[in-house]
Formats: C-alpha cells, structure tokens, sequence
C-alpha cells in the first residue's frame, strides 16, 4: 500500500474552507492566497503601477486555482460507492478546471508577467484535469473518459511542461512530477498502450535516478519497488505476438463488435442485463501496479467495450442527430477493490446491491488466496468450507492470533459463501479464482433468483506452477483464451498473421459451443437467462471452452479433478453435450492445436 500512496494525490495544506474571507467584489480567498498575491504584484514594482485590467486577470486566475483546489481536495471525501451522490460534484470540478484552463491559456502574457506563472504550474493543471477524467472513468466505467486522460497526460509530456522541475532544489516539485509519470502508465495501461508504456518507464526510470542522487529521501527505495512492480507488470503476458520484422503486437482483450457469439433468431434466452460488477483482487505474491492485480486488470478488461475517442464520435462528419444514432450499450459498472478488508467489501457489495436496476445482473470476481476450514466439522453449512481471503490489516500468517483462536470459531477474515447469501435475492453471476473456489460448489440458491457460480480448478500441473504470479491461468482462459490456450501448449510467442487464423477459428468454437448450449435440454436454466447479455454469453462460453481445454489436453490428464475448473452444480456445463458433441468439440481443439503445431513444424 506505500507504493500506491506514491502514486496517490497529496493534498493541497491551506486550503481549509474555514479560512476563507469574502471581498466586495464577490470573490472568495484564502488568506494565504491574498497575501501570496499582494507579493507576487508587488515584486515587478510599485502596486500601483500596475493596470487595473491585469489586476483584475491576476485575481480572477488566483480565484479559479483556489476553487480548483478546494474541489479537487474535495472529491476524496466522497463516497467511493454508489452512482448519484457523486456527479453533481464531480460536474461543478469539471467547470471550474475547464475555466481555469481555458483562462491561462487566453492570459498567459499576464500571468507570466505579473503573476511569475511557471510551466510546471500549468503541468499541474492539466495533471488534475487528466486525473478527473481518469477517476470519472473509475466511476462510471466508460472507456472513452480514458482518451481524455490520455490526451492531457500527453499533451504534459509532449510540451514538457515539467522539465524545468529538476533545476529547481524542490524535491516535492520532483515527487510531483514522479507521480504525474505513474498516473500516465497506469491510464496507458488500461489503453493497452504498452509502447507509450515502456517509453515512460525509461523516462521514469531517469528521473528516479536523477531524483534519489540529487535528495537523500526515505522513499527512493519505495520509487525503485514501483519501477519493479511496472516492470514486471508489462512482462505478465505469457504468450507475444509477433510482426514480420520480430516486433510485438499489441492485442486488445475488451468485448468488439464481432467477439460474443451472436444469439441465433428464435434462441430463447433470459432478457437480463449485467449492471453491476465488484472486482476484489487479494492474492498473496501476484504481480501488481498500483492497486490493480494482473487477474484484476484482465477480468476489468474483460467486462468493457472497445473505447471509443469522445471528440471523434460527437464531431464525426456526416454523424446523424442523437435521436437516430444506434444505441450502444454502456459498460458495466465497476468497483475494483485491492485487497479489501470484509467490512470493505460488504460495503460496496451492499451498496452494488441496494443500486441494481430491474432485470439487472450483479457480478462478483474474487481472485484471492483461499482460506481453508481449520479442524473437522459435524455439519456441511455455508461456514464450514472456508472460502477466499479479506485483509485483515494483519499478518495472517505469523500473527499469534491466528494460532490461538479457538478452532470451532470461523475465520473472521473470510469470505465465506454464506456471506453472499443476502445478496441471492437478485440474479447473481459469481466466479471464484481461487485455490479454495470448491467452497462455493454447494452455494444454495435460497430465493430462486438465476444464480451461476463459476469456479477455478483449486491446483495446477506442475509445469504451469511457476507461473501464478503472473495471474492466474483460468483467469486468463476468460479474458484471452487463445493466449492461455497456447500457454497450455507450451508456446510463448506466435506470428500475426497465424495469431489472426487462430482468432477466426476460435470465434468458430465459440458459436458452436453457444449453439450446443441454447439447443440442450439439460442444460441449467441459469445458463439460459444470462444468455441475453453479450458479456456474460462471452464469459459462459469462454468458460465451457477452458472446462473442454483442461478435461482434453495432455498435460492435464495426469491430474485429478482438482486439474478441472467446475461451477455451482456440475452438471451445469458437462450433460449439455453428448458423446457425439463432445468428440466434435474435442476436434476442434485438436484442429485449433494441429494448426499451431504444422505451423512451428514448417
């Protein structure tokens, strides 16, 4: 958590709204401000001497930073869950930054005259601004708030409007800049812009170096752990996709237009939406930046639409009014919660739940260490199975608490299935990446409300072990199945163009197991009435593909059922086929593995 507190926005000291006076004109100031002001005036001469015009210019931008200030500092003390509270404040901050930008930019003469405005000054602006739009798209989950991050984080870099910082001995102007560094990686990650990524790593790596030689700080070795964590966030991808010419592609994993396998006319499937989705990472060693996991980051990505650019899509030549445009669907929204404590989680899980519209889905991914029953017990109940890990704000292994608790207790720091019970009374989809995920395999469904529960295998084959810190398997198997398939195969790289072959091929699997699931009788109807949603389809098929990957492929054959990813009866995913749709999609399969194979062959 100290490396994320790097990253975090330091608050703004002096700007406390019980200091504030008013001047006849209306305007409101912070002492220090007004003094700061009556300085900065006076130090190009006598007060007097200066126009009223650039007066004026002077208080008014002092006023609008002020204000900024005040409202940016503001939003931390916003609830971090629920959808409505927030928007009516976060609107009047857009206003007034937007204002504020738009002033520096119509005075920038004056300013650089009279009010000694320097460039970093304007950096930090446009930092905040790139911040709002970063944390609204945090709160609303649509992609295209990350262009608009992007396009001022750029626009800083680009116009170098912090490289006058290092010249000045200010170590917090250098912090500041350090920051500025992290916020851009993390957006370029989320944009899957890994060479924009890697440019300001080494950037970032440089002003590190620079900035520890020059400042004996206590953090330089905190700054030196971010640089690792980015580091080997970039290199989690088991599998690159390669040019021509040995470069990398960059692939997106977000929902296209062409990627759930479209509903055939006359498929009766449920009518349900999904809304809402709490994505709660707490796996101990996982490779991390910020506060968001590699398993985190992928399933995020796997619950979002190809972002769109906001300006392009409103400003498009020949773009017919809103009224006749097609509807797009808007993507879920999100809560992404690292390593929460239970209080924590059932906050938010209320708060999700207490929101949900009608016809509405509340999905939950926990990817989290699992927590195992300690002794025996009599009875088989929804507390007697363990389940995934919350933070305890302890050290749960060598803690002496956990060794004296009386073993017919529970563990407090436990999600346990009971624990989800309440929240069955609207439709549910779960899935558990864990090494304890069997603890939900007997979830009672107590209110009849559709209920899916998707479950990870609770172990691996000893040759993919080593390979758990960079995300889990069957996580990846959700978000990138063809990655994780050529994992499973043992590649770790693989050409565009045969990459493309296999996609398409892919895309085949995926309508047949679509159909398979729609024309069963034996399939649960659970399956059926999430069906209708384009995310969830995606998920339950990629799901069935990673069951049939793992039951058929060699290297899991040597295993148990612990090999095997299950779900909350399971009969659910494995009576839908017959022995004749079981060898068909088997084939396939072998096809899709045949093709890789004569291709590396050749």
């Amino acid at each position: 958590r100290g490396r994320s507190r790097l990253i975090a926005e330091e608050p703004d000291v002096g700007l406390d709204p019980r200091t504030l006076g008013s001047r006849p004109d209306g305007f409101m100031f912070s002492y220090r401000t007004e003094f700061a002001l009556k300085e900065i005036m006076s130090s190009g001469g006598a007060e007097d001497d200066i126009p009223q015009g650039e007066r004026k210019t002077v208080t008014d931008f002092c006023y609008l930073l002020d204000k900024s200030k005040q409202l940016f500092n503001g939003l931390r003390d916003l609830p971090q869950y629920g959808q409505k509270q927030w928007q009516s404040y976060f609107g009047r901050t857009f206003d007034v930054y937007t204002k504020l930008w738009k002033f520096q930019q119509q005075h920038r003469q004056v300013l650089d005259n009279r009010y000694g405005l320097k460039r970093w000054q304007i950096g930090e602006i446009a930092s905040k601004i790139g911040q709002l739009y970063y944390h609204y798209y945090l709160r609303t989950s649509e992609t295209s708030y990350l262009n608009e991050a992007f396009s001022f984080y750029s626009a800083i870099r680009q116009r170098s409007y912090y490289s006058q910082v290092n010249k000045e001995d200010r170590p917090e102007l250098v912090v500041k800049k350090l920051r500025y560094y992290a916020r851009f990686i993390v957006v370029c990650l989320l944009l899957n812009k890994m060479d924009v990524v890697k440019d300001l790593v080494k950037e970032l790596s440089d002003e590190i170096e620079d900035y520890t030689h020059r400042f004996n700080t206590e953090d330089q070795v905190e700054w030196n752990l971010v640089l690792q964590e980015v580091a080997a966030f970039i290199e989690a991808d088991p599998v690159m996709v390669l040019n021509d010419d040995n470069t990398i592609v960059i692939t997106s994993n977000r929902l296209a237009e062409t990627g759930a396998p479209l509903l055939e006319q006359g498929m009766i499937v449920g009518q349900l939406s999904l809304a809402d989705a709490l994505i709660i990472g707490n796996c101990n060693n996982q490779v991390k930046f910020s506060e968001l996991t590699v398993d985190m980051f992928r399933m995020l990505q796997a619950l979002e639409r190809e972002p769109m650019n906001l300006a392009s899509q409103m400003n498009k030549p020949g773009m017919q009014e809103s009224a006749d445009k097609p509807t797009r669907r808007e993507n879920p929204h999100k809560y992404l919660l690292y390593k929460p404590t239970f209080s924590q989680l059932y906050t938010f899980l209320a708060a999700s739940f207490k929101e949900l519209p009608a016809n509405s889905v509340l999905l939950i991914y926990l990817s989290a260490t699992g927590v195992f029953p300690t002794g025996r017990s009599d009875s088989e109940g929804p507390y007697d199975f363990g389940g995934v890990l919350t933070n305890s704000n302890r050290d749960i292994i060598n803690g002496d608490a956990i060794h004296k608790r009386n073993q017919s207790h529970k563990e407090m720091h436990c999600l346990h299935p009971g624990d989800l019970y309440p929240f069955t009374r609207k439709p549910l989809f779960i899935i558990v990446d864990s090494s304890n995920s069997v603890a939900y395999k007997n979830f009672t469904n107590l209110f009849g409300q559709p209920l899916v529960c998707l479950l990870s295998p609770t172990a691996y084959p000893k040759a993919l072990q080593d390979q758990s810190q960079r995300g889990s398997l069957f996580t990846l198997f959700l978000n990138n199945p063809l990655m994780a398939f050529l994992f499973v195969s043992g590649l770790s790289s693989m050409r565009r163009g045969l990459w493309e072959k296999c996609q398409e091929y892919l895309r085949k699997i995926n309508r047949d197991i679509a159909q398979l699931l729609t024309h069963s009788r034996s399939i649960d109807q659970a399956f059926l009435q999430f069906f209708g949603d384009e995310f969830l389809r995606l998920l339950l098929t990629r799901f069935i593909f990673c069951s049939a990957t793992m039951r058929m492929h060699k290297i899991f054959r040597v295993g148990t059922s612990e090999y095997s990813p299950s779900s909350l009866r399971s009969r659910t995913f494995s009576l839908p086929f017959g022995p004749s749709q079981i060898l068909s999609l088997s084939n396939e399969i072998k096809i899709l593995n045949f093709i890789i194979i004569i291709h590396f062959s050749l």
